[in-house]
This record gives C-alpha cells, structure tokens and sequence, in this order.
C-alpha cells in the first residue's frame, strides 16, 4: 500500500507541483489549503507525513505543529516557508517539525526530503530495544518511552518531541561521542553544515530540563571539538 502524504498549503500552484511530483514517486497525496482544514484531515486521512506551509490562512503552520504535537502525534513533519530567516527555522524545528525547507525549492527535492524523513521513522521504528522499553533509567532520570514521558526525580518534564525524540537518540548511544553533524543528520535529517547551532539550541534546552545545574551537565557532556556525548551520572 502507498505511504500517504498530506500536503497543507494556500498557494495552489505549489499543492499542484507537490502532488504531480509525490504521485509519480509513488505516494498517495491529500491537499489542504488552510491550516483548519490540514489539521482537520491529519486526524481523519491518518497521513504518513505532513508536508506544511508556515503561512496560512485561518491557523498558520506554527499553529497547527502545535496541535499536532499537544495531543502527541508523531506524525513526521516537513515545514514550508518563503521565510529564510533563522529564528523560524529554529521555532519551526522546536515545535517538533522534523525537516525545514524555504521557497522557492525543487519539486525533487522535496521528494528527496520527504523519502530521507520516511526511512529514518522506518528506522527509528526498528530500534526496539530502548524505544520499546517499558522504563529507562539513568542516573536521577527515568523515562517511558511509550508515554513520551520523561521524570527527575519523579517529577515530570516538560519536553517538546523534538527534545525527547533528541534524549532518546543520546541515551542510545550512551557513552558514545556523537558530532553536531550526526545529530543534525539523524535526529533532523539536515546537512547543512551552517545549521549546526539548532543542535545547540536543543541541547541547552534539554540542559535546563534534565540537568539539576545546567552549568556543571552530569548528564550531557560537550565533548571539545566534536561534539556531545551521554554518560549515567552513576558509573562516572
């Protein structure tokens, strides 16, 4: 069966392009031209990704993320917008969007994009192990997986997905050095080598949240030159 994508933008010209060039990649396309109704149709067609304009009417992009990820939705999300200013491109990855690109763009590219987002669910699905534990614990940390729920000392965290999605790729990789560029590539599916500081972003929000002195990280460690790595406070 075809993956689906739903394609949410008021510029009909650029939902036409989209949805020609998604079908002859082989995927079933749902259109939308404001953000009511992409929000509506994310709930009620089910899509496999969301391909989303920043700028709508009756509900702008920022708007709809939201509502996707308040009622935790995973569904991967690729944002759209004429917009090539950084500060969005950072309030579009915090709010859980999964992939950023500004108009104008390649149809291909966007297919491109869309295709890299869909395998690494595929893949993110296959890590059994850590994502499918009923609890993880590290150090004054447990986190439920199942729940999207991550506590300090059995007080609950207040993380956005992308921040929890970002905790649970480190804690996979406990102990290891990841690069910035890893990071970005995995957990953001971006290669651009000048957007680097979103994964500092994250991670000193992160910081805040799980570290009791986000100053003196017992948790995430800045590995000088090269990048981040996660260790348990316990064995250190």
């Amino acid at each position: 069966m075809a993956q689906k994508i739903l394609v949410v933008d008021d510029e009909q010209s650029i939902v036409t392009l989209l949805k020609y060039n998604l079908q002859q990649a082989g995927f079933e396309v749902e259109t939308a031209f404001d953000g009511e109704e992409g929000l509506e149709k994310v709930f009620t067609e089910r899509p496999d990704l969301l391909v989303l304009d920043l700028m709508l009417p009756k509900m702008d992009g920022v708007e709809v993320c939201k509502s996707i990820r308040n009622e935790k939705n995973q569904i991967p999300i690729l944002m759209l917008t004429a917009k090539d200013d950084e500060f969005d491109k950072v309030l579009g990855l915090e709010l859980g969007a999964d992939d950023y690109m500004t108009k104008p763009f390649s149809p291909r590219e966007v297919v491109a994009r869309v295709k890299a987002i869909l395998r690494r669910t595929v893949v993110n699905e296959q890590q059994m192990d850590i994502r499918q534990s009923k609890e993880i614990n590290i150090g004054k940390l447990k986190i439920l997986p199942e729940h999207f729920e991550a506590y300090r000392n059995n007080e609950l965290l207040d993380l956005t997905p992308k921040e929890f999605e970002l905790l649970i790729y480190l804690i996979e990789r406990q102990g290891r050095v990841i690069t910035r560029e890893h990071m970005l590539n995995s957990v953001w599916n971006y290669e651009f080598a000048g957007d680097s500081r979103i994964v500092d972003v994250h991670i000193s929000h992160l910081r805040e949240k799980i570290e009791e002195n986000p100053k003196q990280p017992q948790y995430i460690k800045t590995v000088r030159g090269l990048g981040y790595k996660l260790e348990n406070p316990r064995s250190i």
